[in-house]
């Protein structure tokens, strides 16, 4: 099964993740998928394969030399965001010459330049597209096709030398649980790379301190027509909560290394009203800064309104850079596989997180490489195919630097 291939068959699996269930891995598709991917780890010849029941898949291609070479990781993840439909995904292939795109004539759902320039980046290429009634999925089953057919052309091209390689698959990233129940002694690499970022050359090993914050807001409930000096409307009272906050430091207006205070959900009556943030800093200052400051206006709001606010602060993840800089070597190694395949690099910062920040600080160094998907998480995702391969082949190159080194 070739890359393109592979990655098409595995879009149309539903693995759409859910933070509500409480359940690993959040919803039973991911389960169906981990079993198929698992049934073609045995079709592809791999060992010590390992399906648990929490739907982390680990593999192994074993080193073909008999020289000390370091085990290498390459990690993926099989869920989909739940910000939009991953079902019944319809995946096509265009030949993109410039110009709109139209996803869906009947509903009038048009991917253009316009909007989304840097697709103007991949004129003259084969991309993936959807039908713009759901996200495609690139991120990340990219990564995983990208893995399995690196691993594939290593199997069919025995001369080039390499290490043992443990490839693995977990579900729940996208809700910011896939490192969660990841067994990092039994994965047993030395260090590992995610395949889960973007435009092709990405290269990562910084990314966002990241917390979750939910504030509820108690009302008093009395008839309209009886309610002067009586009366706490809480949705009021949230509505001012969230115009207390920066209205410049939200997702819409930073870039780079800029942090953010991003309102993700509001719900509410008179009675009781919640809003809940993600809290984003690649500084860790002004990351627990962000922290006291919603502490800060819940104690504001307080004093009008005393017990009417509170907050539930949690941290999710960390930046991974401190875990990372103590072995750079594993970052140069990268680069230099890229320019091997024919891409340039691109180090920045992550505006996300990705589960190697949380792998890296149990112990297992994990930076981030592209994985070629664009527009992630909503019905304008795409994926060129170049990318895709390049991809590929940046994980071949990666093996063969360090079997030779």
């Amino acid at each position: 099964m070739k890359l393109v291939e592979r990655f098409i068959s595995y879009v149309k699996f539903d693995t759409q993740s859910d933070e509500l269930t409480n359940l690993t891995p959040s919803t039973p598709g991911q389960m169906v998928f981990a079993k198929a991917l698992e049934q073609e780890l045995h079709e592809m010849g791999l060992s010590d394969i390992s399906l648990d029941e929490n739907g982390y898949l680990f593999a192994t291609l074993p080193a073909n030399t008999d020289k000390p070479v370091p085990t290498l990781g390459f990690i993926a993840h099989m869920d989909t965001a739940p910000d939009m439909s991953g079902h019944d995904v319809k995946p096509r292939i265009i030949e993109y010459n410039g110009g709109d795109v139209v996803l869906n004539e009947e509903q009038n759902i048009v991917l253009s330049p316009e909007q989304f320039p840097e697709i103007l980046d991949y004129v003259g290429q084969q991309l993936i597209v959807t039908d713009g009634t759901t996200l495609l999925g690139a991120d990340d089953k990219a990564g995983i096709a990208e893995i399995l057919s690196a691993v594939e052309w290593l199997q069919e091209h025995p001369e080039v030398k390499h290490g043992k390689i443990r490839v693995g698959f977990n579900p729940d990233e996208e809700i910011g649980l896939g490192a969660h129940h990841f067994d990092v002694e039994k994965f047993g690499a030395d260090w590992a790379y995610t395949m889960d970022g973007g435009a092709v050359g990405e290269l990562e090993y910084e990314n966002f301190n990241a917390a979750s914050a939910k504030v509820s807001f108690k009302g008093l409930n009395v008839h309209p027509g009886a309610a002067k000096h009586k009366m706490l409307n809480s949705m009021r009272v949230a509505n001012e909560f969230v115009s207390m906050l920066p209205r410049w430091e939200t997702p819409e207006h930073t870039e780079g290394y800029e942090g953010f205070y991003h309102l993700v959900g509001m719900e509410g009556n008179v009675e009781k009203s919640t809003l809940t943030y993600i809290l984003r800093d690649h500084d860790r200052a002004r990351f627990e800064s962000r922290k006291r400051e919603i502490e800060h206006l819940c104690r504001k709001v307080n004093s009008e309104f005393p017990g009417c606010a509170s907050a539930e602060i949690k941290d999710q993840y960390y930046n991974m850079r401190e875990k990372i800089e103590p072995v750079m070597h594993i970052i140069e190694i990268a680069k230099q596989a890229m320019e091997n395949a024919g891409v340039k690099p691109k180090v920045q910062p992550i505006r996300g997180g990705t589960d190697g920040a949380q792998l890296s600080f149990k112990g297992l160094p994990c930076p981030n490489i592209f994985a070629g998907g664009m527009n992630m998480h909503g019905r304008y995702e795409y994926v060129p195919i170049p990318s895709m391969e390049k991809a590929m082949m940046t994980i071949v190159e990666i093996c063969k630097i360090v079997a030779e080194k």
